[in-house]
């Protein structure tokens, strides 16, 4: 469970002041929460899905749906699976990834797309995750790659429905040596040569 705070301070003209703080909660996704991930995407984004591509997705992979909660309100979502094109080596995709407009510039969509990297990580032993993202979308850009570390790996020619090219963007996961199943002793051999440089 993850609770980050964030306060905004803004200036009227009689010199008052307004706080808001925003209390973001973001936590794994449960049945309960799909009508409201569906309404902050028809909000949102211009791709939209039927509630049983949610449903599909919470059966399916459930430990990779996560939500944003604000005092009880749905606030952001990411929806996650695996790519079902990739059946011998497991690998990830961000179905879609959503935050209210009243609660961006808070960090929230970063932390979303960790908790969704960490499952994919810690339950799949994923080799990557891959995302479709607009060209015009600079914000999501910079998200992906400055913050996230995201490559882009190529552009698909009139992805969306509205005929806007999507930039496919890959992150490729890395793990420790304990994750490649490497006993205790032969992380000590590794040591003493000289060759354990990741943690």
């Amino acid at each position: 469970l993850s609770l980050s705070l964030s306060l905004s301070l803004s200036h009227t003209h009689t010199h008052t002041h307004t706080y808001i703080i925003t209390m973001v909660c973001i936590r794994p996704a449960t049945v309960d929460d799909l009508a409201a991930m569906q309404q902050c995407n028809l909000m949102c984004l211009p791709e939209n899905y039927q509630m049983k591509y949610y449903v599909y997705h919470a059966v399916s992979w459930p430990t990779l749906l996560h939500v944003a909660e604000d005092r009880g309100k749905i606030v952001g979502y990411v929806l996650a699976k695996l790519d079902e094109e990739s059946p011998k080596v497991a690998k990830g995709h961000i179905t879609s990834l959503s935050v209210l407009r009243t609660h961006r510039k808070l960090g929230i969509a970063a932390k979303l797309m960790i908790a969704a990297n960490d499952a994919l990580m810690t339950t799949y032993k994923t080799e990557s995750c891959s995302l479709h993202v607009r060209v015009s979308n600079k914000a999501a850009l910079h998200l992906y790659v400055d913050t996230l570390g995201y490559e882009n790996t190529g552009t698909e020619k009139a992805y969306y429905a509205d005929g806007e090219d999507a930039h496919n963007m890959r992150l490729t996961f890395k793990y420790g040596l304990k994750d490649q199943g490497l006993t205790d002793d032969e992380l000590k051999v590794l040591e003493r040569l000289g060759l354990l440089d990741v943690k």
